[in-house]
């Protein structure tokens, strides 16, 4: 189980990485605008937002990968409950908020990945 835990966990960071690229540095060009289906004048008007956004999901990704240099069946258990419990919270009010798909792109990996570490 440690494996699928860290397998997981790892997956979420790099999700949270990938989400810090698309929205500080793609934002406004045809990759991020296809990937959160925003209109050209939007996403000038809101690039700054989404850089802020972008910078808070580097910290998410920063959080596990701390975590798992820690060990997640040692002291990087708490580290990645934490920001799993993070990513989670803030993947059901992106759901309930602006998009049901944020559910199953943010949160239910981060789900599978604290009920894998809670196994360890």
């Amino acid at each position: 189980m440690l494996m699928v835990a860290n397998v997981l966990a790892a997956l979420v960071a790099l999700l949270h990485l990938y989400f810090l690229v698309l929205e500080m540095f793609f934002w406004t060009k045809p990759l991020g605008r296809k990937a959160f289906g925003l209109k050209a004048d939007f996403a000038e008007q809101s690039k700054t937002l989404a850089a802020n956004q972008g910078l808070y999901n580097g910290f998410l990704a920063a959080g596990l990968a701390w975590g798992l240099m820690q060990g997640a069946a040692g002291a990087g258990k708490p580290w990645l409950a934490f920001f799993l419990g993070c990513v989670i919270v803030a993947g059901v009010f992106g759901a309930a908020t602006v998009s049901r798909k944020i559910l199953f792109v943010q949160a239910v990996p981060a789900m599978l990945a604290l009920a894998a570490l809670m196994l360890i």
